[in-house]
């Protein structure tokens, strides 16, 4: 069955694994979306990071980031939706975390930029606008659509085994493979539930999209859409759950599965 849109993860998937685009992948892209068919990009990065990828989805560039608190226009530059986290939970989660596992770190993404505390210990460069602040939970701006939290005396395992357990269903936890990034949206907000609502919104069933994934977070997409794609380089869990797999991100997977299709 032909598919009437084409959701896509950036990172481990259609970037290269030096998150480069290359212009195969940016053609194959392209070349879909003048067929008709919808394209969405659908990834754990926050807004922010999206700008330098404009040149990939053209004038008609959805994104869906954080995870799926945020829709983002990459063309326009403009946040139109936010799923954030009640400011309550944000308090109660980061308390919660400081004090089973001491020396935690927290970061927040929010459709203003990022803030994050002196200690977070970030593994990217901090954009030039960050908001430092002693606590997270202190910060004026309630609208976190991402808590970001970062342990460096835990493994990436058991960190994410540990806040997974603390933070139960008060929030999703999710693991995008970002060095040890514990990564904490509200509840009910997957990449799945996000994309499942702007497909409601365009008049497509999951049965029409086809969706392309490399880790964990990405699976309650994967399983959604009515076929799936693994990258080559994929985690296993991801690997083993797809319903089709594709060649490795390196090898431009994405790109010639819709090489393929067109």
């Amino acid at each position: 069955m032909t598919p009437r849109l084409i959701a896509t993860d950036l990172d481990g998937t259609l970037l290269r694994s030096d998150g480069t685009v290359s212009s195969r992948s940016v053609d194959a892209l392209r070349a879909v979306a003048d067929a008709g068919l919808e394209t969405v990009l659908v990834t754990a990065r926050p807004p922010r990071w999206l700008d330098e990828l404009a040149h990939v989805v053209g004038t008609r560039g959805v994104a869906i980031c954080g995870n799926g608190a945020f829709r983002y226009d990459v063309a326009e530059r403009r946040v139109f939706g936010v799923r954030s986290i009640p400011r309550e939970v944000v308090t109660e989660i980061v308390l919660d975390l400081r004090d089973q596992l001491p020396g935690t770190g927290f970061a927040a993404e929010r459709h203003t930029g990022l803030a994050a505390e002196s200690m977070f210990a970030a593994i990217h460069d901090h954009p030039e606008n960050l908001v430092t602040t002693p606590a997270i939970e202190r910060l004026d701006d309630a609208l976190v659509g991402k808590l970001l939290a970062r342990n460096p005396h835990l493994t990436d395992d058991e960190f994410i085994t540990a806040v997974t357990e603390i933070v139960g269903d008060r929030a999703v936890v999710a693991f995008s493979g970002a060095g040890g990034l514990a990564e904490v949206s509200a509840k009910g907000v997957t990449k799945a539930a996000a994309l499942a609502g702007w497909c409601a919104e365009l008049g497509i069933d999951a049965g029409e999209v086809w969706a392309f994934g490399d880790m964990p977070n990405d699976l309650p997409m994967l399983l959604w859409a009515g076929r799936s794609f693994a990258v080559a380089n994929a985690h296993p869990e991801v690997l083993a759950a797809a319903t089709d797999h594709a060649p490795a991100n390196d090898d431009d997977g994405v790109a010639q599965v819709l090489e393929g299709l067109l």
